[in-house]
């Protein structure tokens, strides 16, 4: 017997408005502060309609409150209208939709909170709700999609006036940014701590609900029997976590002046994919207290992160975005990020030297965010590929893809090669896709994988918001979890605080600009002359305002170029006289100088130049400060970090400054200065050093040789006492003699803080006492200037 539509919806309203009068057994408040903000009207309004959507029938009843600092006549009607525009997952029907709808917004109610007194009035209106309907509290929900700014403010407010009765639960969501960095992390931690416990608050990350990323842990624990054996490093080559977007900041861009790429995605986002990846398979994956653990365990087993571990770019229009937004100064120049490249390490047996790679960045050519693990090629195959169906063949690539949409393949999902296992997948959540797109995944088509998607597709805050409901907190992130990230990455932040980025054009364009590599630990830009022609904007008005690199300076040979490129070409020089001097008479003796800038040259030494002869080559200092040598001031400790511990050096072939000496620093009687010159005397050829490194302070002087020193006029010595006019005071030194003995002197200058220093040496005669860098003369060998545009054109 046919059963028309209309009274199939008419016992559908029946049995759905049976199921809304239905007496519940206890009652949840949630309350929405920031509720007409931009994510609460594109996201967070629509995962609480779907949450309640879901409980109707179920063991708690909900009532909904939004809130604002604005009066109820300036929100209200604002709230309403986003209310109006809620949707319904496309498997409900309309009718039931409709009914749904009606009733979410009669559970809810627009309320001011500003004061304490708002909040107490919305504590009174909740008691009367539950007082009225005979209802007992089960808990209450804040999500304050507010600036983090407010959090402790409103934390405050809501310990204070607002929270439930005895026997319920308290959660109070937060939205990122959880600080900028380890210090304002910890300030804003203890600020909340006053008022919240740890159970109560939940900081949400919304990249975690992304369908493929919230089961990665799921996926990794149903197919332990194939993942098992083949997840470590002897099986995988990388793992390539990345996040592309081809938006910029504009209208953003207070907000990305103080946080940047790093901040924004990087640290928080794809650093916990990381740790998912990196982690124990827990044996409970519904356990949050065993997933937290086993995160704590990548955390700190996560190797330190600095110069080396990353590259970053800004893209070319973002500093005319700022000032225009910002109203900064015509001449400002941001040095925030807007992209970044980092290799990340685990000292780890199971992940030893495998490299972690998360990239993340605006205005590049796509958008699209996914999660690779690269398996490595053991096999090797004669067949050629092309000429038989080799869909199952080890020597094809073999990967996991976590995808979590938009590019070329434009949905979510996992994707496993076919010649790694069929994966074991919960069908009622995932069905296989076996109709593809014409697309291809890194090179490779469609059909090399079994690919799974979502059987219903959801928003991130749709997955996450019921997992507040239901108290699981693995997919959130806690104090100690959110402290042990700052505590990776704060360090990377400052060590390119003060860092140009490389400036990329945008979209398309980019080209291969910001591709990278990864030797060792060492990550690099492919390209090595980015921009050599590209102006963010018309700023040369006139011909005359176009400057040329000389070729000399000071009547010697000038090298100049970007930072990076200058650096090469040292380290190519520095490299290249060694093997002569190796060829020559079997030893390189090299001199180096301390300071900030050598740094860069000996790191890239250590990654790059593998050919080098560091066997035959014996390391000296050009000066040293009188402090002990694990000093972080010590030149010596300087030159070990950044080089010395990277390469098998014969240990007679290390030669520090003797500063400190019957555990005394620098005392005369100790004759250290003469105790280098005979050891200089007795193993340096003619006591001409091959290479002598120097760089330039502000004040022109050069080793600690500054003007008006009397160590300017001390020819006969080779080493010296002197005094610095900072601290430390004490120095020793080579003299001016050894230095102008040598074969090679090479000047490393950078930074704009250079620039003047620069110009007046670009204009100065001969020598002059005050300028001890321009009483470097070699007697007999070469001097070469390696000057990087900021220094040289300021």
């Amino acid at each position: 017997m046919m059963i028309s539509t209309r009274v199939v919806y008419g016992l559908l309203l029946c049995g759905l408005l049976h199921v809304l009068s239905a007496e519940p057994k206890s009652h949840i408040s949630v309350v929405l502060v920031g509720a007409t903000g931009d994510l609460a009207k594109k996201y967070l309004w629509q995962g609480l309609f779907q949450s309640y959507s879901k409980q109707v029938g179920g063991t708690h009843s909900l009532s909904f409150y939004g809130g604002t600092r604005l009066s109820s006549s300036e929100a209200s009607p604002v709230m309403y209208e986003i209310l109006k525009g809620l949707s319904c997952l496309p498997n409900v029907p309309s009718v039931k939709c409709a009914l749904l709808k009606d009733q979410f917004l009669k559970l809810t109610q627009y309320h001011q909170l500003d004061t304490h007194q708002d909040y107490s009035a919305l504590n009174k209106k909740i008691e009367e709700v539950l007082d009225q309907e005979g209802l007992r509290e089960e808990g209450r929900l804040f999500y304050l999609s507010v600036p983090a700014f407010a959090y402790a403010d409103i934390a405050t407010k809501i310990n204070a006036t607002c929270r439930p009765r005895e026997e319920s639960w308290l959660r109070v969501v937060l939205e990122k940014p959880f600080g900028h960095d380890l210090h304002s992390a910890q300030q804003l931690a203890e600020e909340l701590r006053k008022v919240l416990r740890e159970e109560e608050m939940y900081r949400i990350d919304h990249y975690l609900g992304k369908q493929a990323i919230a089961h990665i842990l799921p996926f990794r624990h149903d197919n332990q029997h194939s993942l098992n054996p083949i997840w470590n490093q002897h099986h995988i080559e990388r793992v390539e976590i990345v996040m592309k977007e081809t938006v910029d900041s504009k209208g953003r861009t207070s907000f990305y002046e103080q946080y940047g790429v790093i901040c924004d995605v990087i640290q928080n986002h794809l650093t916990e994919i990381l740790t998912f990846v990196a982690m124990e398979t827990p044996a409970n994956i519904s356990d949050s207290e065993e997933i937290h653990r086993n995160k704590m365990k990548v955390y700190a087993s996560l190797e330190r992160l600095g110069k080396r571990s990353a590259v970053i770019g800004q893209y070319q229009a973002y500093n005319s975005e700022v000032r225009q937004e910002l109203q900064k100064a015509a001449e400002y120049t941001s040095t925030i990020p807007t992209f970044a490249g980092v290799a990340m390490f685990l000292d780890s047996p199971q992940w030893d030297n495998v490299p972690f790679i998360l990239t993340a960045g605006k205005a590049l050519d796509e958008r699209v965010g996914y999660t690779r693990i690269l398996f490595k090629t053991k096999a090797f195959c004669l067949q050629n590929e092309s000429t038989r169906k080799a869909e199952f063949s080890q020597c094809r690539q073999r990967q996991i893809i976590f995808y979590v949409g938009h590019g070329d393949l434009n949905f979510p999902a996992i994707l496993v090669s076919k010649n790694l296992f069929k994966p074991v997948m919960d069908t009622s959540s995932w069905k296989q896709v076996t109709e593809f797109p014409d697309v291809q995944m890194f090179g490779l088509p469609l059909s090399d994988y079994y690919i799974y998607t979502p059987v219903m597709q959801k928003d991130a805050y749709a997955v996450l918001i019921p997992q507040i409901f239901q108290a699981k907190r693995d997919c959130f992130v806690n104090t100690e979890d959110l402290l042990a990230s700052w505590k990776v990455w704060t360090p990377l932040l400052k060590e390119f605080s003060n860092v140009s980025p490389r400036i990329y054009p945008g979209g398309a364009r980019n080209g291969d600009m910001l591709d990278f590599k990864v030797e060792g630990k060492t990550v690099s830009f492919t390209r090595s002359d980015p921009m050599a022609i590209i102006s963010e904007s018309p700023s040369h008005q006139t011909v005359s305002e176009y400057k040329a690199i000389a070729s000399t300076f000071r009547g010697n040979t000038l090298v100049s170029a970007v930072t990076e490129d200058l650096i090469a070409k040292l380290a190519s020089y520095l490299q290249q006289t060694a093997q002569d001097a190796v060829r020559e008479h079997g030893n390189f003796h090299l001199a180096v100088s301390g300071g900030s800038s050598p740094k860069d040259l000996f790191r890239r030494l250590a990654a790059h130049h593998y050919t080098f002869p560091w066997k035959r080559t014996h390391f000296w200092m050009v000066d040293e400060r009188c402090v002990p040598l694990d000093d972080p001031k010590s030149n010596f400790r300087s030159l070990h970090d950044n080089l010395l511990k990277d390469l098998k050096v014969p240990y007679v072939n290390i030669h520090p400054m003797p500063v400190h000496m019957n555990q005394r620093l620098c005392v005369e009687d100790d004759r250290g200065a003469g105790l280098y010159a005979n050891e200089i005397e007795m193993l340096v050829n003619g006591t001409s050093f091959d290479f002598v490194l120097l760089g330039v302070g502000a004040d022109g002087h050069t080793a600690s040789l500054f003007p008006n020193s009397q160590a300017l006029t001390l020819e006969r010595n080779l080493v010296l006492f002197t005094e610095s006019p900072v601290k430390p005071h004490q120095r020793m030194t080579l003299s001016l003699r050894a230095i102008n003995k040598a074969k090679h002197v090479a000047v490393l200058i950078t930074g704009r803080s250079k620039h003047p220093i620069v110009g007046t040496l670009s204009k100065e005669g001969e020598k002059s006492e005050k300028w001890p860098i321009t009483m470097v003369q070699p007697s007999g060998g070469e001097l070469v200037w390696f000057i990087n545009h900021d220094a040289l054109f300021g």
